[in-house]
């Protein structure tokens, strides 16, 4: 998906929710991984892609990031489930 920027939900091993932006969804799980992601996920692996939102740019998919960190974990719960626009 290229010209494509995301914002995302990973569930680490433990339960614990980490979001991020990336312009390359597949390959930043796979470092999410391997350990080699953002610190808060590194010894929390594997970690699951449990939701993503697509945007043109990547102002656009920033600015949805940090909404969506704002948000309380019962709030991206409901985001998750599609309760939650």
């Amino acid at each position: 998906m290229k010209d494509k920027h995301f914002a995302y939900i990973i569930r680490c091993s433990n339960g614990t929710l980490y979001t991020g932006y990336t312009n390359d969804l597949g390959q930043r799980v796979v470092k999410h991984n391997t350990g080699k992601g953002a610190k808060f996920t590194r010894g929390k692996g594997p970690v699951e892609l449990i939701y993503f939102e697509t945007f043109q740019s990547k102002s656009q998919a920033m600015v949805r990031e940090a909404e969506i960190k704002k948000m309380t974990r019962a709030k991206k719960l409901k985001l998750i489930c599609g309760e939650l626009v």
